[in-house]
């Protein structure tokens, strides 16, 4: 198992001129607003100093939730020293997003060490933006020189010191002005088990980074390999998870922006609508000012109830918000400024962080209406003895309300017209009352799906649209009625389109002989003769059916289609009967 000495994914490197490795947001606590010390990272991806965490105040997560508390965050380790432990967990809240934090059964210090963190305090203090750095040896002296070998930043004294020991006189010593341009100085990282040894090697049996004296200890016979060689399959891991949080950020940006719209709609129709409210009151003194009160009162509650559901979701995005662009942009971060180590430490927490919040759901779309309509011509009953005028409608039109009427609903002849009504009702069931709602109506052939009808939708004003269409051939067509872009009750439902209606050709009589004026050679389509060489039906003669029919096929509905074949061999004398 050899190590690949060749640098991985871009995290050790220089940076490019005027580039600065951090902020003070990547630098500073956002407790105590100085640089960190002792950086923990916690489940939701925000970083505070150790002794800023011991200060807050801790809770038992039992008497919050009523019960045990979820620590799916902290994986199997937790449970098992939770299971170990006797008293219930106890919790804090991030200073920054207020997320619940389950403290590890080690407290604030069994948190994930920030190293990312720690390296950027370290280069802000070297371009000179934060306190000084003082010896690592002496820690009374200031920082001059840093030794690459051993890592460390040494003083004027110290460095002299350590280039007249033995073991480390060859070691390259390098003026820290020269190291502002570097994006990693930190120090090696140190096995928390054996602290002479430095994490260089990474199990995967157990997804956690260990030291030499680690693999023929504890983690023996367990699979692992540098951490050179293992980064590349882990941050590929991360970055495919990074990936599907990105397009989230966006989406819930656009929501925002979508609230921000509405809201200034509404805002705008409320003050078209009180415009509308003030030049309708013009004409009626004491009693229309009365009125126009009352109505400006109902509008202004009607703008609060909608701004209140405006406010509330846009308040739960932006938090949704906030805690996504942390987590991507502590992600980013770590993918394109930390070590390999580093990001193998921070590793579990990431991913449990950004596979929390894509669980998470929310609707892109504004909850409420800005739909605020002002009817002046509505009676509003009697205001100090007159007859007002003026109403707020805050109808809505609910597809799953409005009905179908019609005869024509399942029914219909190739190349007549065919026509229904669209009936639309608000939620509570009650007819809008009133037209302007989006009907579309479509005519689709069942074998012709690409050739829809050409519909008609007429807009009655009052609640009720006509619609028409014509078929052109027999056959099952389907027809979608939407409103709002949604199907109403019974949308989408056939219509079976029989052929054109055929008119009868002959006459509806009571027998041939009097509707011929005695012709013997008229005939009837019921087959009845009459003596005497009358090739037709007669009253009480053979084959008469005793009521009126029609003599070109026989049928006895007067409105009916008739079936008549209308072959070459049928006598033209069949049709040739006249009514008396």
């Amino acid at each position: 198992m050899a190590e690949k000495k060749r640098p991985l994914l871009g995290f050790v490197g220089k940076l490019p001129s005027g580039t600065t490795a951090g902020n003070s947001g990547k630098t500073h606590c956002p407790l105590c607003m100085g640089l960190f010390k002792a950086p923990r990272l916690l489940p939701c991806l925000h970083t505070v100093c150790t002794t800023c965490l011991e200060q807050l105040e801790p809770f038992s997560v039992v008497d919050i939730r009523g019960g045990e508390s979820d620590t799916s965050s902290e994986g199997s380790i937790f449970q098992k020293l939770k299971s170990r432990a006797l008293q219930p967990p106890i919790g804090i809240l991030c200073p920054v997003c207020d997320a619940q934090v389950d403290l590890p059964m080690g407290g604030v210090k069994a948190l994930t060490i920030d190293h990312l963190a720690m390296n950027d305090v370290m280069l802000e203090s070297l371009r000179g933006e934060g306190q000084g750095l003082v010896c690592d040896l002496c820690s009374d002296r200031e920082v001059e020189k840093r030794c690459q070998t051993c890592k460390a930043n040494l003083c004027h004294f110290c460095c002299q010191a350590h280039r007249r020991q033995k073991k480390t006189t060859y070691h390259t010593m390098v003026d820290l002005k020269d190291l502002k341009g570097y994006s990693q100085i930190g120090k090696p990282i140190l096995c928390p088990a054996h602290p002479a040894e430095e994490l260089r090697l990474f199990c995967e049996l157990c997804d956690q980074p260990v030291c030499r004296d680690c693999v023929v200890g504890e983690h023996r016979e367990h699979p692992c390999d540098f951490t050179s060689n293992v980064i590349h399959k882990h941050g590929d891991s991360v970055r495919e998870l990074l990936r599907g949080t990105q397009p989230h950020v966006e989406a819930l940006e656009e929501a925002l922006a979508q609230i921000k719209g509405t809201n200034s709609a509404l805002q705008e129709r409320v003050k078209a609508v009180a415009a509308d409210i003030r030049t309708f009151s013009e004409g009626y003194i004491k009693a229309i000012e009365e009125h126009r009160d009352k109505l400006l009162k109902q509008l202004e509650d009607i703008r609060v109830q909608k701004e209140n559901s405006l406010q509330l979701q846009k308040a739960q995005l932006e938090q949704l918000l906030a805690d996504m662009r942390t987590g991507v942009e502590f992600t980013e971060h770590l993918l394109t400024s930390g070590s390999d180590l580093e990001i193998l430490i921070t590793k579990g927490v990431v991913v449990e962080r950004l596979t929390k919040l894509n669980k998470v759901e929310y609707s892109a779309h504004p909850g409420v209406s800005e739909k605020i309509t002002f009817s002046p011509k509505e009676k509003a009953g009697l205001c100090r003895g007159y007859e007002v005028y003026g109403a707020i409608n805050t109808k809505e039109v609910d597809p799953a309300k409005c009905v179908l009427q019609g005869e024509d609903l399942h029914r219909a002849r190739e190349k007549q017209p065919a026509s229904f009504i669209v009936l639309c009702k608000d939620a509570t069931g009650e007819s809008m009352g009133r037209g302007g709602d989006n009907v579309q109506v479509t005519v689709i052939p069942k074998d012709k799906k690409d050739s829809p009808v050409k519909t008609m939708v007429h807009d009655n004003k009052d609640g009720t649209y006509y619609v028409s269409y014509t078929p052109k051939e027999p056959g099952t067509y389907t027809v979608l009625v939407c409103v709002k872009e949604q199907h109403v009750q019974g949308s989408p439902f056939t219509v079976t389109v029989r052929k054109r209606h055929r008119s009868h050709p002959g006459v509806f009589h009571c027998c041939t002989f009097c509707s011929s004026g005695g012709q013997k050679t008229a005939r009837c389509a019921c087959g009845g003769t009459m003596p005497g060489g009358y090739l037709g039906c007669g009253h009480g003669h053979k084959g008469h059916p005793g009521r009126p029919h029609w003599s070109c096929c026989g049928k006895f509905t007067e409105k009916s289609e008739c079936t008549w074949a209308g072959g070459q061999s049928a006598p033209r004398s069949l049709l040739r009967t006249v009514a008396l």
